[in-house]
């Protein structure tokens, strides 16, 4: 039941990202939380804080990578919970075209319905082949 509830919150929150507000993700934000983007390209990093966590959300959102989850599940207390989601993320040129595609898995740690730590695990080599796609023939989203 937990996991449902969890999976239509998430999804709410994704859907509301796509559109381009990232404020639902960040409400469930600790304001110390720590967001971790492993691999080599220009998205990876840890991330300290909502305020580092809200940039990197933006670029997001500016580049057009869309995110959708697939399945969640939720397991502990309320005062340190797990949630772990599993989905997929995208993005498509301004002609149409699919130049970015990738599968992911999110593995957070949450107190009281706050994100305190999460990381995400995905084909990072995806997501520097983005970077060689933007760069190549979008360089104005690297510049804004």
């Amino acid at each position: 039941m937990l996991s449902m509830l969890t999976m239509k919150l998430i999804s709410w929150v994704m859907e509301r990202t796509r559109a381009g507000d990232i404020r639902p993700t960040l409400l469930l934000d600790s304001k110390e939380v720590r967001f971790t983007f492993p691999g080599d390209n220009s998205w990876s990093g840890v991330f300290h804080g909502r305020d580092e966590h809200r940039r990197w959300l933006e670029r997001l959102v500016r580049v057009g990578v869309k995110t959708e989850p697939d399945e969640v599940a939720v397991s502990g207390v309320p005062w340190n919970m797990t949630v772990c989601i599993r989905g997929r993320s995208w993005r498509d040129a301004p002609s149409g075209e699919r130049v970015y595609e990738n599968r992911f898995v999110i593995w957070g740690g949450l107190r009281w319905g706050r994100l305190m730590a999460y990381e995400v695990y995905e084909d990072t080599e995806k997501a520097k082949a983005l970077d060689i796609y933007l760069e190549a023939n979008e360089p104005a989203l690297l510049a804004a």
